[in-house]
């Protein structure tokens, strides 16, 4: 049996049992729970979308689908609902994500470290940025994702977690602390971090941002997830490498790595020739519209390349060869 290979028809053959049983009996027969995540809206009533497609599979192939056999998220119910014109829509909305927190907490420090009322025009205006933020998917949010007053609720909970309050913290999470704290740690670097966001989605440079070789997530960087994108999808601009490696080779020079020394060429022969990796070293937080100059990229090795990204916050290429120079001896 193909799991997923539904029809329109078989879903409104689902929905009608559902109708026609009522929700609660509907479920107990086929030995589905209530929806957690997700609900298909038709014809403006709302049903369980993961028991809906898993009944519609005995329309098609003579048997419905157990609760068990498939996964009622994205990847799988919903994805086969919405390829057949259907809507689904999420029933929470997804947690708020570092670059989100980023934003609520620099309206927050700017706002003396007190949150802000769901009529505050910062408050108004980052509810708009928010909703263009590409991180979550549409089908994962529902009609109160980031409104006003959930804005102003995330800047109560990160001011009532600040050093300075006296009384007793809402509940915030985990990550909201750890974005305090980067702000407490580096203040201007994560304002002006903020403000690349801000700006960044106002000219709408974020919103359709193309996804690069690697995640972004691997590397640990505190500005937030869509600048460490910019920056990695600035250094795998191939025009720029090229006029950097040509930059280093009109000077005479082999196209070792500026941290360790290592050179593809001398290594791997004619398959390594004209090899390297081309690293923007502006910080995060500086590196905003400007033209990229030459003098901003370094060449390093595939390994030196890592462990820069790897760990905030990023050293140098002469940072780190001084630590691979001082492990060295």
């Amino acid at each position: 049996m193909h799991k997923g290979a539904l029809s329109r028809d078989s879903v409104l053959m689902a929905i009608e049992e559902c109708d026609r049983l009522g929700r609660d009996a509907f479920l107990e027969k086929y030995h589905y729970g209530p929806a957690r995540d997700y609900l298909l809206v038709h014809d403006g009533r709302e049903y369980d979308s993961k028991a809906i497609a898993g009944v519609s599979h005995q329309f098609e192939y003579g048997r419905a689908l157990e609760s068990d056999e498939f996964n009622g998220g994205r990847a799988h119910a919903v994805a086969w609902l919405e390829r057949i014109g259907f809507r689904v829509k999420a029933i929470r909305n997804p947690d708020w994500a570092w670059d989100e927190l980023v934003l609520a907490c620099a309206i927050t420090a700017k706002n003396d470290w007190k949150g802000l009322t769901a009529t505050d025009s910062r408050v108004v205006e980052l509810s708009g940025l928010l909703q263009l933020l590409p991180i979550h998917p549409v089908v994962s949010r529902n009609e109160t994702f980031r409104n006003v007053n959930g804005v102003a609720r995330k800047t109560v909970d990160i001011a009532t977690h600040h050093p300075s309050y006296q009384g007793k913290p809402t509940k915030g999470g985990a990550l909201d602390l750890a974005v305090l704290k980067a702000f407490m740690d580096s203040p201007l670097e994560m304002a002006a971090a903020a403000e690349l966001l801000r700006v960044g989605l106002r000219d709408g440079e974020f919103r359709e941002t193309a996804p690069v070789d690697g995640d972004p997530d691997e590397f640990d960087a505190p500005e937030g997830r869509l600048l460490v994108r910019r920056h990695l999808s600035r250094e795998r601009n191939r025009g720029l490498r090229q006029r950097k490696i040509d930059s280093v080779v009109r000077r005479g020079r082999s196209l070792a790595c500026e941290v360790c020394g290592f050179d593809f060429k001398a290594v791997y022969g004619d398959r390594g020739d004209g090899y390297i990796e081309c690293h923007h070293i502006v910080p995060l937080h500086e590196a905003g519209e400007g033209r990229t100059k030459l003098s901003d990229l370094a060449l390093i090795c595939s390994n030196c390349h890592r462990m820069v990204h790897r760990r905030a916050p990023w050293p140098t290429p002469d940072e780190l060869r001084a630590i691979v120079t001082g492990h060295q001896a």
